[in-house]
């Protein structure tokens, strides 16, 4: 994982400084009383407002769609996803023109400009595909679920004008926008598009939790793995255990305060996450990366003492007595407290960088733990040493290491690909980065973006997709995150999602640049690459 040694985006959100002084975009134009005289239009191929590239763009015929006075915003169905995807867009024209979108359950006639948002069972555009096309009279979203309807609405939000991302835009008087006219039809290549966010190292708020969740949801990210413990901290109440955050939730990095979620607010993430098709993948780390957790209970320690906190960042020195019964009664309460929370399928029960068990004692603790998550109805994922233990076909190894052995990880019932010098979000960018890490190499966007996951590992069983770790041993705050993750975190995300045919670093850096005023209208502290040509 790491190898050292020694939230709908809220617009203009304020957050701390950062500590240190990265290069930061420039500061936005405030938004005025009227938008630009005329809007802006995509070239006839759309793409250049597109990320992540959908997999079919075609140009549509006609002159596009004009947002003006009267338009309608129509959602049939009741669920509530539907709703607020429909209620979502009716915001953005707002902001993007002043006009009050009607938001209806009634099917308009075809006179009324309408947007509609339609969910069938039967389409065949899959889970989380979508169709999108822009008439002169009528925008269609279609999908078979809700989450590709909400994947159409982002695709439709990036071709509305960029400054339908300010909040509190007032104008004089209503302005008419326009939608090139287009037909995309577009779904997925993996299942897992993902990325991490470690809350052990330094500890981040609900709100920034869900500030990043919303990174992930502008780009069709559909997973984030929090990683809740480590021997710097833990991070989540167990009621069973109360001296886990009682104590060993008070420091992190540094020795600075730190913090912990209780219950209730682990359950406001999950459902804030669950809004936006972002499904919560809890990971504490065992058995090594443990010392907060031995700080707290003295039992968990082969020799029955607790050690004192850790706010360093050396690793591997800790591990839980893997001999004592107590260290599973521990866990299963852990899991159990936690599976109970998190809506989704997984557990990550870590498993990276344990030096001081023997192969055996480490191999007979994965597959224990094993048995205890799936005991709880999750499947468990790992860190990629936990492909030497013998692994049911539900569980999950995540590729971290750029060295691992091949032939251990095409044994894998199920992988996730997140190679250390590719997805990293915690390297640095180049010589002249002051945050993050090197022990990967730094990683341009380039090398981000430019490499095809299907030929990673030769043999892999089963590739589940892509996920972007970013470890906080650098990082303080959210304007520290966004600086590493953006945008490279833009970068993962079409991996993830875009065909390998239809990617180019060229294209795809043309269109990364012009993400640049929308993602400075959301107050993102993203990191202008040299090598990119912003607008």
């Amino acid at each position: 994982m790491r190898c050292t040694v020694g939230g709908l985006l809220v617009a203009a959100l304020a957050l701390s400084a950062c500590a240190r002084a990265p290069k930061t975009t420039p500061p936005p134009s405030a938004p005025g009383a009227s938008p630009p005289a005329s809007p802006r239009r995509s070239p006839p191929s759309t793409i250049s407002a597109l990320l992540p590239l959908p997999a079919s763009v075609e140009a549509g015929d006609g002159d596009g769609f004009t947002i003006g006075a009267g338009i309608v915003v129509a959602a049939a169905s009741s669920d509530p996803a539907v709703q607020r995807a429909a209620q979502q867009v009716s915001e953005w024209i707002r902001r993007s023109t002043g006009i009050a979108a009607e938001v209806t359950s009634a099917a308009p006639d075809a006179q009324t400009a309408t947007i509609e948002l339609a969910v069938d069972p039967q389409r065949a555009t899959g889970a989380e595909g979508y169709e999108l096309t822009v008439a002169p009279r009528r925008v269609t979203l279609a999908s078979a679920t809700p989450a590709g309807l909400f994947y159409a609405t982002q695709t439709l939000r990036q071709l509305l004008p960029y400054w339908s991302e300010y909040e509190a835009v007032a104008y004089r008087q209503p302005r008419p926008a326009a939608l090139p006219s287009v037909r995309i039809k577009d779904s997925p290549r993996f299942e897992w598009r993902g990325a991490m966010l470690d809350v052990a190292r330094h500890f981040f708020s609900v709100d920034e939790v869900k500030r990043f969740i919303d990174l992930e949801a502008l780009h069709k990210m559909n997973r984030l793995h929090l990683h809740l413990a480590d021997d710097q901290g833990w991070r989540i109440e167990i009621r069973a255990w109360p001296d886990l955050t009682r104590k060993g939730g008070l420091t992190e990095v540094g020795a600075t305060p730190g913090g912990f979620y209780t219950q209730a607010q682990f359950a406001e993430i999950v459902s804030y996450a669950a809004d936006r098709f972002v499904t919560i993948v809890p990971e504490i780390d065992m058995p090594g990366h443990t010392n907060a957790a031995l700080a707290s209970y003295p039992e968990l320690n082969c020799n029955g003492q607790a050690p004192p906190p850790f706010t360093g960042i050396d690793v591997g020195f800790s591990a839980l007595c893997v001999d004592k019964e107590i260290t599973y009664r521990f866990l299963d309460d852990v899991v159990g407290e936690i599976a109970g929370l998190a809506r989704g399928p997984y557990f990550h029960a870590g498993g990276d960088e344990v030096r001081r068990l023997t192969a055996d004692q480490y191999r007979a603790f994965v597959e224990r733990v094993q048995t205890i998550v799936q005991a709880h109805g999750k499947a468990m994922i790992g860190w990629d040493e936990i492909a030497a233990a013998a692994l049911a076909p539900t569980s999950i190894v995540q590729h971290w290491r750029p060295n691992a052995p091949v032939a251990a990880l095409a044994r894998a019932p199920r992988l996730i690909l997140s190679p250390g010098n590719r997805a990293y979000l915690d390297m640095k960018y180049d010589g002249e980065t002051q945050l993050g890490l090197e022990w990967a190499g730094r990683i341009p966007v380039r090398a981000s973006y430019d490499w095809d996951p299907a030929t990673l590992v030769s043999g892999a069983r089963a590739i589940l997709g892509v996920e972007a770790p970013l470890w906080s041993e650098t990082v303080a705050n959210m304007r520290d995150v966004e600086f590493l993750a953006m945008p490279r975190l833009a970068a993962l995300a079409e991996v993830g999602w875009s065909p390998q045919a239809v990617r180019t670093w060229d294209e795809f850096s043309a269109r990364l640049g012009a993400q640049a005023p929308r993602w400075t209208a959301l107050g993102i502290n993203f990191y202008r690459a040299p090598e990119i040509r912003w607008k």
